[in-house]
């Protein structure tokens, strides 16, 4: 029988809420349960950040790969070679907290898992016993871009175009399209103002189309992947007709948030609003959208700075043998803010096409 029972890493259930956002300390615990006593000869924890992309191609075949990587901070809860860490048989849970790299605040994308590349934020504990067994545990948890608010987001957006009628239409139709802003939250409705005119001979239908587009670098190379996140059909308006229509068009909760810091991936959005007109090609007008994370979340504790490598001494326990239960972190004032989300609008948005 195995003296290492099980042995895991992961945020604390007291310590944070499901999402994190850059700049905020992380509270983090490792759990150890052992069959009976054992020596401990190290045990570590590493906080990891990374972006890397991978594609291939049949003919030729060919293999396009990049990484990105953030920072990887490393803490030790039991040194290599101080003491005499004997651990008792039982359940044991280590408390550690964890602060991203400050000059780093403010910059990170965030998570992020696409068909050819990923965004991911990690914990990993290392542990090592006396007798040279290790053991490895890994955790991914979901960091927020953190940002404030940008005047650049709040901007409205309009667009105009016209269109003559051929072969079996006649007439024209004309419509201006106009949107109150170009950052929307994840599940924030986005209103779209749009006023038609329809001189053809013909009944048209405005329709609404909320695109993704996903970018990957590598190599000098890359690769697109475009996705319609959702379609939404407008009232009828018959023939030589004026009128003002006005649609919400909800994003969609689960919509991954815009990443536009990244060098290696982008995640990018656009509207779309045309006229459906039998017999001809579709007046359309496209507007640059940029989603935000929700709304409402709760924000995350910001804890003091803890020294580059090893910790202060663990509330209520006592390392080797950690805590028999978990400990609620103490609340701190919340990180200074970082530069403004619009800064990292360059190159600016890109069209789909």
């Amino acid at each position: 029988m195995s003296t290492i029972k099980s042995f895991q890493v992961g945020l604390s259930p007291n310590g944070n809420s499901g999402n994190l956002r850059s700049g905020n300390a992380i509270m983090g615990q490792i759990t150890l349960e052992l069959s009976k006593e054992c020596q401990i000869d190290s045990l570590i924890v590493k906080l990891k950040g990374k972006a890397e992309v991978k594609w291939s191609l049949a003919v030729p075949t060919v293999t396009y790969h990049s990484k990105e990587k953030y920072f990887s901070v490393k803490q030790s809860i039991i040194k290599e070679g101080q003491g005499n860490n004997i651990v008792g048989q039982g359940f044991h849970v280590y408390p550690f907290p964890f602060q991203i790299p400050a000059h780093l605040v403010g910059s990170l994308p965030s998570s992020f898992h696409g068909k050819s590349g990923n965004i991911l934020y990690t914990l990993e504990a290392h542990l090592k016993t006396s007798r040279g067994i290790g053991r490895k545990a890994v955790a991914e948890f979901t960091l927020l871009h953190k940002r404030n608010p940008d005047p650049m987001l709040m901007s409205p957006q309009q667009g105009n175009i016209g269109k003559k009628m051929k072969l079996f239409n006649s007439g024209g139709v004309d419509m201006d399209v106009n949107i109150e802003k170009t950052g929307f939250h994840q599940g924030e409705g986005i209103k779209v103002v749009a006023s038609i005119q329809n001189r053809s001979s013909s009944e048209v239908r405005p329709k609404y189309c909320l695109d993704k587009k996903c970018s990957y670098f590598a190599k000098g190379k890359w690769k697109v992947e475009t996705e319609e996140i959702l379609k939404v059909w407008g009232e009828r308006l018959p023939l030589h007709a004026n009128r003002t229509v006005t649609k919400i068009i909800t994003v969609p909760p689960t919509t991954p948030a815009s990443i536009l810091n990244c060098s290696i991936i982008k995640v990018e959005y656009r509207l779309r609003v045309y006229l459906d007109v039998k017999y001809a090609s579709d007046p359309e007008i496209k507007f640059p959208i940029v989603i935000l994370p929700a709304l409402g979340r709760p924000e995350e504790v910001q804890l003091p700075a803890y020294p580059a490598d090893g910790f202060e001494a663990f509330p209520n326990s006592s390392v080797p043998g950690g805590t028999s239960f978990l400990q609620n972190p103490t609340a701190f004032d919340a990180s200074a803010q970082p530069p403004p989300y619009g800064s990292w609008l360059d190159p600016p948005l890109t069209d789909f096409d």
